[in-house]
């Protein structure tokens, strides 16, 4: 096996420390996405038993457009709709498959897609620049896009333009200037897609996401993750109807992919229920977030202002290191390298959710501090 090609590959990631392995959940949870505790919470333990007391099935048995529609799947589109403010809703597997099928589907050949340098890959894998131009600008560089628009439309470009960002970004937990963003959008007639999967459930009015005001409006499409904040699975693509109309007809991700779960649609039903009435559980959540930033700064780092705090260390193997000391001392913490991050800036991801308490946060950053002052 020595001459594998694969072997090879796999030794050489090693090598850089960059060798990804599953590893079991173990210790205090400073890296899920579960924001608000529900993942395992009596409630949607409750609403599962629920839907399987009343036939809920656990499989849909084939694709939407086959017989694994159900109405289960159906009911969840309403309420997502009317809860997020769009005009219809398409209910995915994953985020992963929503996005990509976004980016894959919409724009036409005639079209641009100006993106973040920082979007999820999941939007990456449904680029295709042989098909539509594509550029890339600098994170969170509002002038940038502007700019990248106007050498387009000189250079002839006559289609539509479609913006993809995050509204709060997975690795480093900074927002989108979405005011700005909508502006730029209106100017050009564009498309803006944003892609919510960390702020559903943690901000806006009722859990909604950082860009719940803007919601609904003809030239938005959001992406609202349910295995994050709202605990379940899946992914919600908020957006108007005609859009809806051509995923369900070209969206090859979503015609040729068994449906997902009615028994995981009703359980997420009752999660969009649960968000639209936890302010309490976003004030501790808040909380939270404002104890782990004044312990940021005590390690010369720069709060994010989020539940995701990055702390960047640069090289992988230092990453790796200290993430492998912290899980030791009790702390489920996993090391964050390229390419998933910029070369160079290879990191700490601490995720604050209502999994733990205060006493967790003073305890993994007093290890942290101790760590990082070894030689």
């Amino acid at each position: 096996m020595a001459d594998d090609p694969h072997c090879k590959i796999l030794d050489s990631l090693a090598a850089r420390g960059r060798l990804r392995a599953l590893a079991p959940r173990a210790g205090a949870d400073f890296t899920s996405n579960d924001y608000l505790g529900l993942a395992q919470s009596p409630f949607l333990r409750a609403a599962a038993r629920e839907a399987l007391e009343r036939g809920v099935p656990l499989g849909a048995g084939g694709s939407r457009l086959l017989r694994g529609n159900h109405p289960e799947h159906e009911a969840l589109e309403e309420e997502a709709a009317a809860f997020f403010g769009s005009e219809v809703a398409l209910y995915f597997p994953t985020g992963f498959a929503a996005n990509a099928a976004i980016v894959a589907t919409l724009p036409r050949g005639d079209d641009l897609i100006v993106h973040d340098a920082l979007i999820h890959a999941s939007l990456r894998a449904g680029l295709d620049p042989a098909r539509i131009p594509v550029r890339e600008v600098p994170h969170n560089d509002v002038a940038a896009m502007d700019d990248a628009i106007r050498d387009w439309r000189g250079q002839r470009g006559r289609g539509r333009v479609w913006i993809a960002v995050e509204t709060l970004y997975s690795m480093d937990g900074d927002r989108a200037p979405l005011g700005d963003l909508v502006a730029l959008a209106a100017r050009h007639d564009a498309m803006l897609l944003l892609d919510e999967a960390h702020a559903t459930g943690v901000y806006g009015d009722r859990g909604r996401g950082l860009g719940t005001e803007h919601e609904g409006a003809p030239n938005i499409i959001s992406l609202h993750t349910c295995g994050k904040g709202l605990g379940a699975a899946g992914a919600l693509v908020c957006l108007p109807r005609h859009y809806r109309d051509f995923m369900v007809n070209r969206g090859r991700s979503f015609i040729y992919s068994t449906a997902p779960s009615p028994l995981m649609a009703a359980v997420v039903r009752a999660a969009l229920k649960f968000c639209a009435g936890a302010d309490a559980e976003r004030a501790r959540l808040a909380a939270l977030v404002d104890r782990a930033g004044q312990l940021t700064r005590g390690l010369g780092c720069e709060p994010s202002g989020s539940q995701i705090q990055p702390v960047i260390l640069g090289a992988d193997t230092a990453a790796t290191r200290l993430a492998a000391a912290l899980r030791d001392k009790g702390f489920d913490i996993r090391a964050i390298r390229p390419p998933t991050v910029p070369e160079g800036t290879a990191r700490l991801r601490i995720a604050l959710t209502l999994n733990v308490d205060e006493a967790a946060i003073d305890a993994l950053f007093a290890a942290l501090a101790g760590e990082m002052v070894q030689p």
